[in-house]
């Protein structure tokens, strides 16, 4: 059999509760549904860095954080296997988001349709990295004005700071920016004449705020009752103190049109979570039309389709909005695999698994040999079906200091079946610490609970064993010396 087309789609920022068929049945998710029930869905899988360029430089190096290097948004990168493709005769495009710095880096791919900043005004805050994207020109053909923080709030100060983040898309309903990306994916497939093996992968901005449904799009969920959290006062008090740190500065400072605040109602969430559902569904909708393109065209009779995100959104969860906190319901994604004629075992799957397991699967699938020196494990002979080993019985993940997550130098993740811990490099004092089985929510953090502290020194050793283990390896990658004994 020839080698089958890759097809990678991305969100930024989708939870794991977001299709319907995965356990939401608030979700009107049609395409996702059929990905899900026709192919191989992991519901257990998390990223490794709560942040774009962290878990997106991890996924295609197939490194940890801690192994490529990269912690931060505005760290450079550029993937590797991609080029590993390449070299063996795919072609590699990009449409959409990527989130490479500098952005208009190739990154390994032949041919790349940038579509990067919604919400950032150029020069404003991207600086030497800003560029004008394929969106940016597409706008300012129309004559449009890209809507932003600024001239959201400049519009309707009072009503901007009601909104957090979320916004009906006011502009015409195709130049909103996931529906851009599905316009100009079907466009570039219907175009394409090259017949080497295709690797396509599609980056769509959604569901990251700002929350901004077309108004028909928003309409659909009108009165589609969406689970809310509750969040105590106890909760909040239990938390590290940089996590007080993080929600001080998502008040005080306005990151992507979001004016978040400490009084946020029911109400307020719940109109909150229907905007972004209503994007997802509206990306669901570019999914499926980008589906038909590709099989008009023949590409799905032999094909992998991949669909996942780089991380997800807490939306009010324990008092937070966006990412950069450790939770589940910002380091679980969805992941799903699809195939018409490959042999992958339909089925909804527990495995723990982490996102950057994608990269060796791709590569296996592609016949394309996967580097030694890969912190990923390969899912295919678990997608298809053959008895081998767990992938893994722990997932991690990493983050740095940023301008936004200020109050911790560096904070490590470690989540098994049971347990998860949380550590702060410069507070040995605090931390978080959740029994799973009896606290699935992570609403009582252990931390502090004497009657556990002897199975949280365990998990804190079998933290530091895991990373100096991975920077020995990233050492040794780095050196590419091999260690010989010294005669005395």
């Amino acid at each position: 059999m020839s080698r089958p087309n890759i097809i990678l789609i991305m969100t930024d920022q989708q939870r794991a509760d977001t299709i319907g068929a995965l356990g939401a049945p608030w979700m009107r998710t049609p395409h996702l549904d059929r990905l899900a029930t026709e192919g191989a869905a992991f519901t257990e899988c998390f990223v490794t860095s709560p942040v774009c360029v962290g878990a997106r430089a991890s996924l295609f190096t197939g490194k940890y954080p801690h192994g490529c290097q990269v912690f931060s948004n505005f760290q450079p990168w550029q993937p590797t296997w991609v080029s590993s493709l390449a070299e063996h005769g795919y072609h590699c495009v990009n449409i959409g988001k990527m989130h490479i710095n500098p952005y208009d880096a190739p990154g390994g791919f032949h041919q790349r349709l940038i579509m990067e900043n919604k919400d950032r005004p150029l020069f404003l805050e991207e600086r030497d990295r800003a560029i004008y994207d394929e969106w940016d020109k597409a706008l300012r053909a129309r004559k449009l004005v890209k809507p932003s923080r600024y001239n959201r709030h400049a519009a309707d100060p009072e009503g901007y700071k009601q909104a957090l983040g979320a916004f009906a898309w006011h502009l015409d309903a195709d130049m909103h920016p996931d529906n851009f990306i599905g316009d100009t994916a079907c466009w570039w497939i219907g175009d394409r004449k090259n017949t080497a093996p295709l690797f396509l992968q599609i980056g769509f901005p959604g569901p990251h705020p700002p929350y901004d449904p077309t108004p028909d799009a928003l309409a659909a969920y009108a009165d589609v009752d969406i689970p809310v959290p509750t969040v105590t006062a106890e909760e909040l008090r239990a938390q590290p103190p940089a996590q007080h740190r993080l929600r001080d500065n998502m008040i005080e400072f306005n990151f992507d049109s979001i004016a978040w605040r400490r009084d946020i109602s029911a109400a307020d969430l719940l109109r909150l979570r229907r905007h972004y559902a209503a994007n997802v569904s509206m990306i669901d909708h570019q999914v499926g039309r980008i589906l038909a393109a590709l099989d008009a065209r023949g590409y799905l009779d032999n094909a992998l389709v991949i669909f996942t995100s780089d991380h997800a959104d807490a939306l009010g969860e324990h008092g937070h909005i966006q990412k950069w906190t450790m939770y589940d319901s910002v380091v679980r994604v969805p992941l799903v695999f699809w195939s018409r004629n490959l042999a992958i075992e339909c089925r909804v799957r527990d495995d723990l698994v982490q996102l950057f397991d994608v990269a060796p699967t791709v590569l296996e699938a592609a016949g394309v040999p996967v580097p030694e020196d890969f912190e990923a494990v390969s899912l295919w002979g678990t997608l298809a079906g053959r008895p081998v080993r767990a992938p893994r019985d722990a997932v991690y993940a990493e983050l740095a200091r940023d301008h936004i997550q200020t109050g911790s130098e560096f904070i490590l993740m470690r989540r098994d079946r049971r347990w998860k811990i949380v550590l702060y490099l410069d507070d040995e004092a605090a931390g978080e610490l959740y029994d799973l089985a009896a606290d699935p929510g992570e609403q009582r953090n252990l931390w502090q609970d004497e009657a556990l502290s002897a199975m949280r020194n365990e998990l804190v050793s079998a933290c530091l064993r895991w990373l100096a283990r991975g920077s020995l390896n990233a050492n040794r990658r780095a050196s590419r010396a091999p260690q010989r004994a010294m005669k005395i």
